[in-house]
């Protein structure tokens, strides 16, 4: 039995039910989750390959308190003990751009930039068993 990852590529698409369609078609990536969102977008959307897996959604308006909202693509990394892992973070001065905040949907997550600026997030939420 192959283990699942934990590390997740995340995209923006400016139509992302059409890329949902792509990534089938192109890729033969199979729909894990398709989330809808108010606008007639995605608002989040998880697609497998194997034992990869992508996270995706809408592009949407800027909201200066979520960094996701203008980033097209970063990581998600699932971290089951993640306050020691922002702890750990926030030592070796990592730049901190989402603290860490337990979210609406059961996960408790934070976001920060690499030292080439790339974002990342850290969080308790699985999409494997969400």
């Amino acid at each position: 039995m192959s283990e699942q990852a934990t590390l997740f590529p995340a995209l923006k698409y400016d139509d992302a039910p059409a890329a949902v369609a792509w990534l089938q078609k192109a890729f033969g990536f199979a729909e894990h989750a398709v989330h809808k969102g108010p606008d007639g977008g995605i608002a989040h959307a998880e697609m497998k390959f194997g034992n990869a897996m992508i996270m995706f959604g809408s592009t949407g308006k800027p909201d200066p308190a979520n960094p996701w909202s203008t980033e097209r693509m970063g990581i998600y990394m699932h971290v089951p003990d993640i306050d020691a892992h922002y702890a750990r973070a926030k030592a070796a001065g990592a730049e901190i751009v989402r603290p860490l905040a337990d979210t609406s949907y059961g996960a408790r997550e934070y976001s920060a930039r690499d030292a080439g600026g790339h974002l990342w997030s850290f969080g308790t939420y699985d999409p494997w068993t969400a």
